[in-house]
C-alpha cells in the first residue's frame, strides 16, 4: 500500500469510516527440497529452510534523549486520513510519538487530510498552508504528494519536508522516506506457502503501479523460495492511473472470489481500503489471508474478519515519520537510512492471533536473517 496500499467492508459499510489503506517475483532459488508441510497442515513440498539465528540481527535505534520542544510539526495525510486502520494511522502513530517523546507542544502541531479524487491544486494548497503557518518539518504521507512538492518545496527552501514512498529529484529540502516493501512481502509469501493446504496462493493488488508490484514481487519470491512448486496467482483491481482500486471494497471482494474459485486458499492484499472486501471474501470462503502494512489482526475496523488473518507484513511508516521528526530536531536528517528495510526495522512481520507456531516463527527469523545478511536478494519487480 502511494502508498495507497490499504484493507475490507462491503458496500453496506461506510467506506469513509473503514478505510484500511495499505500499500498492501522471480524465484531466487530456495535451496534443496524438504518434506511436505505436515507441521502446518499444508500440501506444499517445502524447501529446506535456513537455520534460524540464535538472536535477531535487526539493529536497534539509539535511546538518546532529543529535545524537540522548539519544533512546529505538520502532517499532510493521504486519502482516508487518521482512522484508516493502516497507512495513514501508522503515520499518525509516528506523529503522536514525536509529540510525546520529543516534547513537541500540542499547539505546535497540525494535521490536514486529503479528499477523495482531489486535484493537484488541493495538495499544493495543503502543503503551502502548513509551510506558510510556520510548520517545519512537514511530512507528506504518500507518493501522491510528489508532484506537489516539486512545486511547493522550492517556494519554502528553509522548510524541511519528508515524503513517504517517493522522492523529489533536485529538492534538497525534501527527504525521501522509502521502504523495502518487497522484504516484508517475501516473509508474507513464506507464511502463505506454509499455511496453504492446496499449495496455491494469491495476491490482490489495488492498482497496477510499481509500488504495489514490489509487494507482488516479494510475495511471489518468498512463496516460491519456501515451496518451489507453489502456484502463485495475481490480480490487480484497476490499471495504473485508476486509483479507485485502493478505495473499492466490493471490487476487492469480487477479485478475491475469483482467485479463490481458481484454487488459491491464502490471499495477500496490498490494496488499500479494497482489502476490506478481500478479507470479507476470504472469510466467506473459509480460507486464509495475510495482512499488509499494519498488524491488521489488531485493527478494530477488521474485528469481524480478523480470525482469517494469520499474519501481516509490516511497513513501518510510523518509524519513518517519527525518525524524520527526531532527525530534524537534531538537525541531522543525513542520519536517516536511505531505505527503511528489515535491517532497520522499517519493514517486518507480525503473527498476532496465535495461528503461527514457534517452528514457523523460527523459519521466518531465519529467512529474515538471510535477507539482512544479503544471502537472499529480494526482487522489487515481478
Amino acid at each position: 500500500m502511494r502508498r495507497r496500499t490499504r484493507g475490507t467492508a462491503v458496500a453496506a459499510i461506510a467506506l469513509s469510516s473503514l478505510m484500511v489503506l495499505s500499500a498492501c517475483a522471480k524465484d531466487s532459488g530456495g535451496g534443496g527440497t524438504g518434506s511436505t508441510n505436515t507441521a502446518t497442515g499444508g500440501a506444499c513440498e517445502l524447501a529446506t529452510p535456513p537455520t534460524a539465528p540464535a538472536t535477531s540481527s535487526t539493529s536497534a535505534a539509539a535511546g538518546e534523549k532529543i529535545d524537540g520542544s522548539a519544533l512546529k510539526i505538520g502532517l499532510a495525510y493521504d486519502i482516508g486520513g487518521r482512522g484508516d486502520a493502516s497507512f495513514n494511522d501508522l503515520a499518525a502513530a509516528g506523529f503522536d510519538r514525536a509529540i510525546k517523546e520529543l516534547g513537541v507542544r500540542k499547539e505546535n502541531t497540525r494535521e490536514l487530510s486529503a479528499a477523495p479524487n482531489e486535484d493537484e491544486a488541493a495538495k499544493q494548497t495543503r502543503l503551502r498552508q502548513l509551510a506558510a503557518q510556520g510548520f517545519n518539518p512537514i511530512v507528506g504521507v504518500g507518493f501522491a504528494y510528489t508532484e506537489s512538492l516539486k512545486v511547493v518545496a522550492p517556494e519554502f527552501p528553509n522548510v524541511r519536508f519528508g515524503l513517504v514512498d517517493s522522492a523529489v529529484d533536485g529538492a534538497a529540502n525534501v527527504t525521501p522516506l522509502v521502504f523495502a516493501e518487497q522484504e516484508g512481502a517475501f516473509l508474507a509469501g513464506v507464511v502463505a506457502a506454509y499455511q496453504s493446504k492446496k499449495c496455491h496462493v494469491g495476491f490482490v493488488g489495488g492498482v497496477d503501479i510499481p509500488l504495489i508490484q514490489k509487494f507482488e514481487a516479494g510475495y511471489a519470491q518468498g512463496a516460491r523460495t519456501a515451496a518451489p512448486k507453489v502456484q502463485v496467482d495475481k490480480k490487480y483491481i484497476t490499471p495504473a492511473g485508476d486509483f479507485t482500486g485502493f478505495q473499492d471494497p466490493p471490487k476487492g471482494q469480487e477479485v478475491a472470489k475469483g482467485l479463490i474459485e481458481k484454487g488459491a486458499d491464502v490471499l495477500y492484499p496490498a490494496a488499500g481500503a479494497s482489502g476490506i472486501g478481500v478479507f470479507s471474501a476470504v472469510k466467506q470462503a473459509g480460507v486464509l489471508a495475510i495482512g499488509c502494512d499494519a498488524d491488521q489482526y489488531n485493527q478494530p475496523a477488521l474485528a469481524n474478519t480478523r480470525d482469517v488473518i494469520v499474519a501481516s507484513s509490516l511497513k513501518r511508516v510510523d518509524v519513518a515519520v517519527y525518525d524524520f521528526y527526531r532527525a530534524a530536531a537534531k538537525n541531522d536528517l543525513g542520519s536517516l537510512p536511505k531505505v527503511f528495510d528489515l535491517k532497520v526495522d522499517g519493514v517486518g512481520y507480525a503473527t498476532s492471533g496465535g495461528k503461527i507456531d514457534d517452528r514457523l516463527k523460527g523459519i521466518l527469523e531465519a529467512y529474515k536473517a538471510q535477507i539482512i545478511e544479503g544471502k537472499i536478494k529480494v526482487a522489487d519487480q515481478p
